[in-house]
């Protein structure tokens, strides 16, 4: 039976991965997930910290995995909008895709730091209600743990600059 493809995202923080997700699910005609709306939906107004992000997001990851491999499994791709920044956080994805034998895709985004803050001002802007936590103190905390994708990490990885 026929599953469809996860494709999922890694660059650091406004380097452009959300928008690339939506136009990368339009394009698939591909079920799009976007950890921010999740969790925005699920904790309203308790994301305040990387540290209150990491919590909430861990507690969300079991159930986004189930969702993910059922939409799979019915051979439909997703798109997900969730970081896959540290090798721990792509570890994640492995076993979502690996444990259904899906095929999967991860895109690098390889930009610089300068055009990632130049992205994180503009979307403080377009986006008030994230200007509490896209902020340059927070890139820099979030970036000192950011590891680029490693070929002998085994992804099929596909690079944007």
């Amino acid at each position: 039976m026929a599953t469809g493809t996860l494709v999922f995202f890694s660059g650091k923080m406004g380097a452009g991965k959300s928008t690339s997700a939506i136009q990368m699910a339009h394009e698939r005609r591909a079920v799009l997930l976007s950890e921010d709306e999740w969790l925005t939906s699920l904790y309203p107004d308790q994301i305040t910290s990387l540290t209150d992000y990491i919590h909430y997001a861990n507690l969300l990851k079991p159930r986004i995995k189930q969702l993910v491999q059922s939409i799979l499994v019915a051979g439909t791709d997703v798109v997900m909008d969730f970081p896959a920044n540290t090798t721990r956080q792509r570890d994640w994805f492995r076993t979502i895709f690996s444990e259904i034998d899906a095929p999967h895709q991860l895109v690098y985004m390889d930009v610089s730091d300068e055009l990632c803050l130049k992205q994180i001002a503009r979307r403080r802007i377009e986006q008030p209600e994230r200007a509490a936590t896209d902020t340059e103190a927070m890139f820099q905390q979030v970036t000192r743990h950011f590891v680029a994708p490693d070929p002998g990490e085994g992804f099929n990885v596909v690079r944007q600059d």
